[in-house]
């Protein structure tokens, strides 16, 4: 079903895109095992792992696009293709595929390994990483996924799902039609990705400065806060009207919406990774530039000690 994995190497994935195949018609998902594989075709595994319906999705996390590498333009089979390089929200609808053992173990474009029973897709220009909502729309069901791959190069497809992820969408039996939607990293941030909690809704003047308090949401996207590295292009938009719970740390306060941008452009620009974890809240008459969420007071410390060692900034955590 996959066609190629190294799209950064264009005669050897040119190669391999002629001598791969589709992948066979695998026993009903609820079946302990597949027929034996034929080594010429990509397919399930001739015994497959029990109670894989009940991985888990992926959960989105604030992870910084690669500059280059799996991001670069790339040419297979004479077209050309151009992934993205900043973030933005994707909506797509097409064809859907999946890849199995055929490549399970080799190294995906990311770099990484592939592995066909955790919840991964390929897709040919959505920025790496990215982490995507799929839908079947002739069963409704949903399923989250996080692109660290490059494919399908046939026409009409516009995903590459893993085998678990096109086993939780009843996809196995071939393409499949699906709609794509990508999540952006304010989709990550303020946690309007979930299906089952309502978004929380920011209540200007509560959370710039107050003291803790218990919880009254769900649990934050994690966050690696080590992970400080610029996007290549910080995208500045205007005050959200909602956040997500957890610990934050405010860099500034502005009386003008402008002031917090060029602040929010300079921070993204000079320090790794903080990019996604920025945000601007308009509390009554201020915009606060704030970084997070931290899914807890020690990771949103350290992580101010960082900013201090980096930058002449105080940071003060604050928890929302």
């Amino acid at each position: 079903m996959r066609p190629l994995r190294r799209a950064a190497f264009p005669l050897a994935a040119a190669i391999a895109v002629l001598l791969a195949g589709c992948a066979g018609a695998p026993r009903s998902p609820s079946a302990p095992s597949a027929p034996r594989p034929d080594p010429g075709r990509d397919g399930p595994e001739a015994v497959i792992p029990p109670n894989l319906h009940l991985v888990p999705d992926a959960e989105p996390r604030l992870e910084p696009l690669r500059r280059g590498g799996p991001n670069k333009p790339y040419e297979v089979l004479g077209q050309r293709y151009e992934p993205m390089t900043a973030d933005q929200p994707l909506i797509e609808r097409g064809l859907a595929s999946w890849y199995g053992r055929k490549f399970h173990g080799r190294s995906t474009a990311s770099g990484e390994t592939y592995n066909m029973y955790a919840m991964t897709a390929a897709h040919p220009t959505m920025p790496i990483p990215s982490y995507a909502r799929v839908r079947n729309p002739a069963n409704g069901r949903e399923v989250l996924v996080r692109v660290n791959d490059r494919g399908p190069f046939h026409p009409g497809r516009i995903i590459d799902l893993s085998y678990t992820a096109a086993l939780k969408l009843d996809t196995l039996r071939g393409v499949t039609p699906v709609e794509v939607e990508r999540l952006t990293f304010e989709d990550i941030r303020t946690g309007a990705w979930r299906r089952d909690n309502p978004v929380p809704v920011f209540v200007a003047g509560e959370a710039a400065g107050a003291p803790e308090r218990g919880a009254t949401f769900g649990p934050p996207p994690k966050v690696d806060p080590a992970r400080l590295l610029a996007a290549d292009e910080p995208a500045l938009n205007s005050a959200p009207k909602v956040a997500s719970p957890g610990y934050w740390l405010q860099l500034g306060a502005f009386s003008r919406l402008d002031g917090a941008e060029t602040l929010r452009q300079k921070l993204a620009t000079e320090l790794e990774g903080l990019a996604p974890l920025l945000a601007i809240f308009k509390d009554s008459s201020l915009h606060r530039l704030q970084a997070g969420p931290y899914p807890t007071r020690e990771e949103a410390r350290q992580a101010a000690e960082r900013l201090r060692a980096a930058l002449n900034l105080q940071p003060v955590v604050v928890r929302r």
